[in-house]
């Protein structure tokens, strides 16, 4: 009998995911992981948390009336962020689909990326929940609050 060679479940996989599950109008959005974190470093703590950091780059076609990057647009990313965050949690693929999206808007972006800091901060058999930070990449201050929770098919 041979056996299997066992893969990590790593940031390329996650790339390569992002540009399949997804719905086609979520790809335009041009989000790119930029971390996927499935363990812990060395040197962290006991609060640390699974998670991804992506970047979706700034679009005029993103913006509502007066230049800002519309609400909808970053609640949807938020939700991919999670999602990709649940990929680093699982250190695999498993269908789920939202349950609950809570949004604080803090303060609007405008001409500027924007950063989501997505972690997982329970994972369960049935059931995950978590939490996205989104922050501007020109001068990383946080725009929105996000916590989700999300259910696994």
């Amino acid at each position: 009998m041979q056996q299997q060679e066992v893969t990590e479940f790593g940031i390329e996989d996650a790339r390569r995911l992002l540009g399949e599950v997804f719905a086609p109008w979520v790809l335009d959005l041009n989000l790119s992981i930029e971390g996927f974190d499935v363990a812990p470093p060395r040197e962290a703590g006991a609060d640390w948390q699974p998670g991804a950091i992506l970047r979706m780059p700034f679009s005029e076609r993103l913006c509502r009336h007066g230049g800002g990057v519309c609400g909808q647009a970053l609640m949807a990313f938020a939700d991919t962020s999670m999602v990709i965050a649940n990929l680093a949690a699982n250190r695999s693929y498993r269908p789920m689909t939202t349950v609950d999206q809570t949004t604080h808007f803090m303060r609007a972006v405008s001409a500027a990326d924007v950063l989501a800091d997505a972690r997982i901060v329970r994972l369960g058999r049935t059931m995950s929940f978590g939490r996205v930070t989104l922050v501007s990449a020109t001068d990383n201050k946080p725009v929105a609050m996000v916590s989700s929770a999300f259910a696994m098919l």
